[in-house]
């Protein structure tokens, strides 16, 4: 049997309604076709016009009616006549004019029901007629059967087929839209990898190009898989690249793509995303997190993971998003990254998790590219039969060491003076607002703990001076302005320890530091300000102040050799 149309399902079994006529004993099967009609099969024009004495839909028998359990258990031909189940098939069979009832079996497995209406003329059918009808349920029971594996096969083949160009849709819209070409900025080595899995996920990166010379960094996840999910992702990129246009806060522009993707993502679908907005002059990395993985910066002090939180952009309106920052130093650098790197999983399905993204970064060293390690420790890690499970993007900011950097003094520092042979542990800038010496404070000890090695007394001494310094660089030369950055410079040696911290106001010359006189300041006769430059004094070995037109400069010096 090859005509289409043939058979109906039902979702448990092929009915098949026929007729048999005895005249010459020619038996002739009746299918119910697609447009409701009765056809014998081999049906010619003249025959279609021949009485239907089985009419309408088959109908469907549903695993809890009683007639499917009393056909399994049944042998034989049934005459539907003698059976009295409270059955909604039975009715419906018996309403469509069927007669008898033979249960088409192949390897012990109920196929189907080859249903028959009345002769056509008329008459009973005799015992004969039912040892022909048994014999060809023994020879159509197989038949169905290989003609349900074969349409089984086919539709699977179409499925597969389906699948395929679908992910190879998703694939190309994921490429499409993936950066073609890295930017290049001066003093900074930005890379990137992205490895689609072979469902194809839909992670995502992308630089935008800002004003200032600033440069938006983005990387995220989209829940699901395949076109939709690459549909959601370019959605979520065009989005975003409007949005950063028109905000500078990166916790502005995740609020605003939350509120524009929230109504028109699909249900139960989500973006985790990160967006930072990088400032290769100063080393700022300013960033909000919508539910992505935590950024790891590595630093000489050791790798700490850099939070700020958010739910995942369209899972929830009305959200607002927390900002945080760090100021990169020559030789420290961030990993972005997506999930598809933490959750792979080995051949005894371990997890490569973060702890060990965290050890990767940590273990780096400056002739190394962090990408191609991570990517080999990876691959130690889950072995040759890796089926990778999800996409993994990797992303890296790293500020680089100049490679001769000039000696404390030299030129452009107008000769201020040091002893020993100096080198740069770090270079950064930190926004002028209000408690940024802090974080001034914890990085530079975070550097001179790392290269150095110095008594906690001495360490003390350093934290103290330190802040003291940020804070009249950022309340009295940048008068509190986020927009001028407040410079800081590590440099040190065996011998000697120096800081330098600069401001960029216009506030006029740092006036030489007075000896505070308690009194006079108790009776107004003096400023009450003016303790921290008289602190600072007390807490380094030297103290150099140097003014110009367009910046003020403190240097910090402390002695190690003694």
């Amino acid at each position: 049997m090859s005509r289409s149309g043939w058979l109906r399902w039902t979702g448990t079994i092929y009915l098949i309604y026929c007729e048999v006529s005895m005249r010459n004993l020619l038996h002739r099967l009746w299918l119910h076709s697609k447009d409701g009609a009765v056809k014998p099969a081999d049906a010619s024009p003249a025959d279609l016009q021949l009485p239907q004495r089985v009419a309408g839909a088959p109908p469907s028998i549903m695993p809890g009616d009683p007639f499917l359990a009393y056909v399994q258990e049944y042998t034989g031909i049934i005459d539907l006549e003698k059976v009295t189940l409270d059955s909604p098939a039975v009715r419906e069979l018996k309403a469509a004019g069927v007669r008898l009832v033979a249960p088409l079996i192949s390897q012990g497995e109920l196929i189907g029901l080859l249903n028959l209406g009345p002769r056509l003329s008329e008459q009973e059918y005799t015992s004969d007629d039912l040892k022909l009808l048994t014999t060809l349920t023994s020879q159509t029971a197989p038949a169905l059967r290989v003609a349900q594996l074969v349409q089984q096969q086919r539709l699977e083949a179409l499925q597969r087929e389906r699948i395929e160009q679908e992910l190879r849709v998703a694939r190309i819209i994921q490429e499409t839209l993936l950066p073609r070409k890295l930017p290049a900025i001066d003093g900074w080595r930005l890379d990137a990898f992205w490895q689609p899995a072979q469902a194809v996920g839909g992670d995502f990166y992308d630089f935008i190009g800002l004003p200032d010379g600033k440069l938006g960094i983005v990387i995220g996840d989209v829940t699901d898989k395949g076109v939709p999910a690459a549909l959601v992702m370019a959605s979520t990129r065009s989005i975003l690249r409007a949005a950063a246009e028109r905000h500078s806060a990166p916790g502005q522009v995740l609020a605003r793509v939350n509120t524009l993707l929230h109504p028109e993502i699909p249900p139960k679908m989500f973006v985790t995303c990160l967006y930072a907005v990088f400032d290769p002059a100063t080393g700022r990395f300013w960033f909000a997190n919508a539910g992505h993985n935590l950024p790891a910066l590595y630093t000489a002090g050791g790798v700490v993971e850099l939070r700020a939180r958010g739910m995942p952009l369209g899972l929830l309106p009305n959200m607002e998003y927390e900002e945080a920052e760090t100021t990169l130093a020559p030789g420290e650098l961030i990993l972005l990254y997506s999930d598809g790197l933490a959750e792979a999983h080995n051949e005894a399905r371990e997890m490569f998790g973060f702890p060990r993204v965290l050890a990767a970064v940590g273990a780096y060293q400056r002739d190394q590219n962090l990408i191609q390690v991570m990517r080999a420790d990876l691959e130690r890690f889950v072995g040759e039969a890796w089926e990778q499970e999800d996409d993994v993007t990797l992303v890296v900011l790293e500020r680089l060491v100049p490679a001769t950097a000039p000696a404390p003094g030299e030129n452009s520092r107008n000769d201020m003076q040091s002893e020993g042979e100096q080198r740069l542990l770090a270079e950064f800038s930190v926004p002028s607002e209000r408690g940024n010496e802090r974080q001034v404070m914890d990085k530079v000890a975070n550097v001179v703990t790392a290269a150095l090695v110095l008594p906690p007394r001495t360490l003390e001494r350093v934290k103290t001076a330190v802040a003291e310094g940020a804070m009249n660089a950022i309340e009295h030369g940048n008068q509190f302005q986020p927009d001028l950055p407040t410079d800081i410079e590590v440099w040190g040696s065996a011998q000697q320890l120096v800081i330098r911290i600069t401001d960029h106001g216009a506030s006029g010359p740092i006036p030489p530091v007075p000896e505070p006189d308690l009194q006079a300041k108790l009776e107004g006769m003096q400023s009450p300000r003016g303790w921290g430059l008289f602190l600072i004094k007390n807490m380094v070995d030297e103290l150099r102040i140097q003014n110009d037109e367009e910046q003020h400069t403190i240097e910090l010096i402390f002695n190690l050799a003694a």
